[in-house]
């Protein structure tokens, strides 16, 4: 990803852990790729190494797909426990375990 248009500064530590992590979700530019798709980049530094593409059917679907980082942050929940830079949980209770 060469340039961010947003970012989400989070923590997490794995189930069981006391290890707390630092997690930065950046988006990145729409674009079209060169079989004509609508593409945002995501990248998740501190959790995972790469960064992937998210497809849409026109940019702004591809942006709000890639925004939409709580769906993927429930998803993980079952390995992770997310917390704001305030040390307060990311998801309120009545949130956790929902996919």
């Amino acid at each position: 990803m060469k340039q961010s248009i947003a970012e989400r500064k989070l923590f997490y530590r794995p189930k069981g852990s006391s290890n707390q992590i630092e997690l930065t979700i950046r988006i990145g530019i729409p674009y079209i790729d060169e079989n004509g798709m609508a593409r945002c980049p995501i990248k998740w530094d501190g959790l995972f190494e790469n960064y992937a593409d998210i497809s849409g059917v026109d940019l702004l679907h591809a942006l709000q797909l890639a925004s939409d980082v709580d769906s993927m942050l429930k998803k993980l929940q079952h390995k992770y426990d997310f917390y704001w830079s305030t040390g307060e949980p990311y998801f309120d209770d009545d949130d956790q375990g929902e996919n």
